[in-house]
């Protein structure tokens, strides 16, 4: 049996990744066996869904009693931290978005996972939407001149500012411009903030690129959308994320797991924080 260490329980992923496992045993021989931050009232009910009996205070606690882990924890900036014992030890991680909330705390995870020869992989939900093919360009659209990507994503998050849920924007982005490797100062970004919203322009891969930010209402979330300007022909789809939505992660995680190689590559780990992060620098220095 693969056994899942979980930790960052307070996001509401780990719900998730305990009802696959456990609950609704969606991958046969792969359980959740550990919560990691004592036993708080969420590690208790978290503990009782998916009949869970191993809960300790730290990722280090973990040890031999995990094969894997998976983190969750909603500060991007927490990641490294709590990942490094577990890579430390050679063990398979799924890093839930972002992958860190800086290139340093970013390329170190990698560094981590190629000397001990782990497993690592982080990625958004967004990237495996099923409206996402449609804006593969096309002998009728021509070749895709401008892209925006909309959703909600706050740059005051206690969890890291944009980090938190403008990964989405970044992550769906790249997907659709067919993951292009972005290196560290490669970029000229303009960031404008204007009360509750945030807009951010630069080019990547030829392609004019669009993200705005919208900040959440009380309640109220602005769903996630794209629109391709190509030369023939204009794009746009909202994209649609299920109940479900985090459960091509996990399959893909597990895949690395077995197979004992990542699909995606450190470059494509990287680019995306590397996006962001040059997003957020121009949005400090124009406020």
């Amino acid at each position: 049996m693969l056994r899942i260490g979980l930790i960052g329980t307070e996001n509401s992923h780990i719900t998730h990744f305990t009802r696959f496992l456990n609950v609704e045993d969606r991958h046969p021989g792969t359980r959740a066996v550990a919560l990691v931050g004592g036993p708080s009232t969420r590690n208790q009910e978290l503990a009782e869904l998916g009949s869970i009996e191993l809960i300790v205070e730290e990722p280090r606690d973990l040890g031999d009693q995990v094969d894997a882990a998976i983190v969750s924890t909603r500060d991007g900036a927490k990641h490294l931290e709590h990942a490094r014992p577990l890579l430390e030890a050679g063990k398979a991680v799924l890093v839930d978005k972002p992958l860190a909330a800086s290139v340093e705390d970013a390329r170190e995870l990698l560094d981590l996972a190629a000397r001990h020869d782990a497993v690592l992989l982080s990625c958004s939900a967004l990237r495996f939407v099923p409206e996402l093919p449609r804006f593969a360009p096309t002998a009728e659209t021509g070749a895709l001149r401008h892209l925006h990507v909309i959703g909600a994503a706050d740059p005051d998050s206690e969890y890291s500012g944009l980090f938190f849920y403008g990964i989405h924007h970044v992550e769906a982005a790249l997907e659709i411009l067919g993951n292009p490797v972005v290196e560290p100062g490669s970029l000229e970004v303009r960031t404008v903030r204007r009360g509750d919203t945030v807009v951010a322009s630069l080019e990547i891969a030829g392609t004019q690129l669009t993200l705005t930010f919208l900040v959440p209402g009380e309640g109220t979330r602005a769903p996630f959308h794209a629109t391709g300007a190509y030369e023939n022909a204009v794009v746009s789809h909202p994209l649609s994320l299920t109940n479900d939505y985090n459960a091509p992660a996990l399959t893909e995680f597990l895949a690395a797991v077995e197979s004992g190689t990542s699909p995606r590559s450190p470059q494509d780990l990287l680019s995306p924080i590397v996006v962001l992060s040059a997003i957020t620098a121009s949005l400090e220095r124009n406020s």
